[in-house]
């Protein structure tokens, strides 16, 4: 009971900030995002609270406890209760050396294959992150699917092109395309370093070029070397 009233009591002291709707009316959608469906309207004069941000959209709480989805668009007149302008600003430079999660798609060359890459990373740190990458490449002999989890240190978070160095360790399953002599499917173990660059753009995207060079641990003693080229578009939140 006495553990109860207590996280009721620091509960009641959050104070989250607080606004008053300056525009005719606000939309809150169930979601962050356009295509989540709009269940209730706020009007002029309300005030709200706002509970957290994700990207451009704001989750308010209204004084009936309704929570909800606004977009930043439509809050740009809102005051604060004394009748001053707030500042709900786009995403900058700042919100990108400050971020915790990336995720993007890169292209490129992977031993002469073409290449795409899906992948998302969380920050651990300011200059150390933790990233799973899943690729495909489409060769003219072979195709062959990899993932891999790596760990990334960016040196200089702070720096608009901010270099970063990478190592990992991961699987690679190669499909030959046409009957070769001793050709099988193969899964096989691969590792992984690296270097590469993160370019912010504006607002939340990112520009990102990386190289690769991959060891592919096969069965036998000969070891598989493979340089891997390639370059894309990320968004951070």
């Amino acid at each position: 009971m006495l553990q109860c009233l207590a996280s009721a009591a620091v509960q009641a002291e959050v104070r989250y900030f607080q606004v008053r709707i300056n525009e005719p009316y606000i939309e809150l959608h169930t979601g962050p995002g356009r295509g989540y469906p709009v269940f209730h309207v706020v009007d002029r004069g309300e005030v709200v609270e706002v509970i957290k941000r994700r990207t451009d959209w704001f989750m308010l709480r209204t004084a009936k406890g309704k929570e909800g989805w606004a977009r930043r668009s439509a809050m740009v007149l809102t005051l604060t209760p004394e009748g001053e302008q707030t500042g709900f600003a786009e995403a900058d430079f700042g919100d990108f050396s400050r971020r915790r999660w990336e995720a993007g798609v890169m292209a490129g060359d992977f031993e002469g294959a073409d290449i795409i890459t899906a992948y998302s990373g969380y920050m651990v740190t300011r200059n150390l992150s933790v990233e799973l990458q899943l690729s495909q490449a489409f060769g003219n002999f072979s195709d062959a699917l990899s993932g891999s989890i790596n760990l990334l240190a960016q040196p200089f978070p702070e720096w608009r092109a901010s270099p970063f160095f990478l190592l990992g360790t991961g699987a690679i399953y190669t499909d030959p395309n046409v009957t070769l002599v001793g050709e099988d499917d193969r899964l096989e173990q691969i590792t992984n370093v690296g270097v590469g660059l993160r370019v912010y753009l504006t607002r939340r995207f990112i520009f990102r070029a990386e190289y690769q060079h991959h060891v592919i641990l096969q069965d036998t003693d000969d070891n598989q070397e493979i340089n891997e080229w390639k370059a894309g578009f990320a968004f951070f939140f």
